[in-house]
């Protein structure tokens, strides 16, 4: 018997979301075609985080990756966030 797993239907809000949010970084970062950004929402047991918190990961040729963090839902992501977070970890940096 075989078992067949589907995968769930993305969901275009939440799909916008995290190009928004990669775009953000990119564009905060100046990164290049060569460099990569992804972005996850998972939940947070937290109550700061508001029930989910955001992940982002930024993978650049010839550094180590680097990881990015907000308390907060994907949606809820605004550019001062991610201006507040990169300075706060010193991103961009060489």
């Amino acid at each position: 018997m075989a078992i067949l797993f589907r995968r769930q239907p993305e969901d275009p809000a939440r799909a916008d979301n995290s190009r928004r949010v990669a775009e953000l970084i990119r564009t905060r970062l100046s990164l290049g075609d060569d460099d990569a950004v992804t972005v996850s929402e998972i939940a947070c047991g937290d109550p700061e985080c508001g029930g989910a918190e955001t992940f982002a990961l930024v993978m650049r040729a010839g550094r180590k990756t680097e990881a990015i963090k907000f308390k907060k839902p994907m949606a809820s992501v605004t550019e001062d966030d991610v201006r507040t977070e990169l300075e706060g970890q010193g991103a961009g940096r060489p």
